[in-house]
């Protein structure tokens, strides 16, 4: 057989390989993979798309592969979880001024406000305020409208119609004082110390239903020890210069004079102290409701503050030279102490009266701690001042009375009282500036 036929024959035997489409390569810069290698019959199946490589944390572990973007970290909605945090003082807020006091009182800053994508403080509680929910006994309800939670809030004496009451209260210990001073002069022996004793019990009486109500009350935030303090600064106003004057003259021989007329100007102040106390709080509350940050109402509080406590001794000084007309010795009363002369007892009066305001404001706002401590610190310095006194008579003691006597030699025995109270003041004052300068002293 021939060439020729036997490849006729091999090609009769040998069935027809069907035709092959033809595949267009990738249009891609890229050469010939694998991948297009797949796309012609027979050829090898697709590989599986590569996963990229799981990110790496910080703590050198691999993060899980979801599929999904990496959530944010922290809540979707960081005011709800401060709202939870907060919600009783949130719920009893009256206004958001009073969730921005209380939130400062936490250490919650305009810095820290920006953590909850709010530019201070005050924006951060209107929000809070907005979204509020009232307390109830039983429970977390729907929030109350603004003007349910003011209204229920609002001090009783706060209105126009409770000025009238708390102004004519005000009036009352001067009027006791004045009434007593009166019995006093025109009586004797059994009777002027009946007066006496029923006038003091008055006073007090009328002293304490004024620090009960109106803008002095402070429910709850007084210390027991504040009151001690504070009588024994009067009882010292009474009396303690005619004893200073007696031991620094080698004395007391005898009973020393007592003054009882000193005590009509602190017992008059008692009405300009109130108002002062009701401007200040209401100063407060509008600068709280003009200010957008904490650093704008404490440049209000402030000179507000120093203001009044200057209008508050102008008016004490003013209420002494009126008592000191009325009841002087030159005008037929029997307490001459009260003459407006430079060794007279004009500066303790006034030292006095404006640490027992500024030690009444720190009580009102919050700080009772602070408002004693000053109260006790002008005691001590009383009495010391005494007792130090006494015991230069002691052998080799001279030394301790000479700061005393020589204060008193020179500026008379009223010079004592008036640098301890003057000294304690400033320090009540320094303090205030800063402490009723806060929001948070002001719910």
């Amino acid at each position: 057989m021939s060439d020729r036929g036997a490849a006729r024959t091999t090609n009769a035997a040998t069935p027809a390989a069907p035709a092959v489409a033809t595949t267009p390569a990738p249009a891609g810069p890229g050469p010939w993979d694998p991948r297009s290698s797949a796309l012609l019959p027979g050829g090898p199946a697709p590989a599986a798309p590569a996963v990229p490589a799981a990110p790496v944390a910080h703590t050198g572990r691999p993060a899980a592969h979801t599929g999904r973007p990496a959530a944010r970290r922290g809540p979707a909605d960081p005011v709800r979880a401060l709202l939870h945090q907060h919600r009783e003082l949130c719920a009893r807020a009256v206004d958001p001024l009073e969730i921005a006091a209380g939130l400062e009182a936490h250490g919650i800053t305009d810095r820290t406000a920006a953590r909850f994508r709010h530019r201070d403080v005050f924006s951060l509680a209107e929000e809070l305020y907005a979204r509020a929910p009232d307390t109830t006994a039983g429970g977390i309800t729907e929030p109350r409208p603004r003007e349910a939670r003011a209204a229920e809030a609002r001090a009783p004496w706060a209105g126009p119609s409770g000025w009238g009451r708390w102004t004519a209260l005000a009036l009352l210990p001067g009027a006791v004082c004045s009434l007593t001073l009166f019995g006093l002069d025109h009586s004797g022996g059994q009777r002027r110390l009946a007066i006496g004793l029923a006038g003091a019990l008055a006073l007090a009486g009328a002293l304490s239903a004024c620090l009960r109500r109106g803008p002095l009350r402070a429910e709850g935030r007084t210390r027991p020890a504040a009151t001690v303090w504070v009588h024994g600064l009067l009882a010292y106003l009474l009396c303690g210069d005619g004893l200073l004057a007696a031991l620094v003259s080698g004395g007391p021989d005898g009973p020393w004079p007592a003054s009882p007329a000193l005590l009509v100007a602190p017992a008059f102040a008692v009405l300009p102290a109130a108002w002062c106390a009701h401007l200040f709080s209401a100063g407060a509350r509008r600068g709280l409701a003009g200010s957008r940050a904490l650093a704008d109402f404490a440049a209000v509080a402030r000179p507000l503050l120093l203001t009044l406590a200057g209008l508050f001794a102008a008016a004490l000084t003013c209420l002494y030279l009126l008592a000191a007309a009325v009841f002087g010795e030159e005008n037929g009363g029997a307490h001459g102490a009260l003459a407006p002369t430079p060794g007279g007892a004009l500066a303790p009066t006034v030292t006095l009266g404006t640490l027992l305001l500024l030690a009444r404001l720190l009580t009102v706002h919050g700080f009772p701690g602070a408002a004693a401590t000053g109260l006790a610190a002008a005691f001590a310095l009383e009495v010391l001042s005494c007792a130090s006194v006494l015991a230069g008579r002691l052998p080799g003691c001279d030394a301790l009375a000479v700061p005393v006597r020589a204060a008193a030699e020179a500026w008379g025995a009223a010079a004592v009282p008036a640098l301890a109270c003057g000294a304690a003041a400033l320090g009540l004052l320094a303090h205030a500036t800063v402490a009723l300068s806060r929001a948070s002293a002001h719910t």
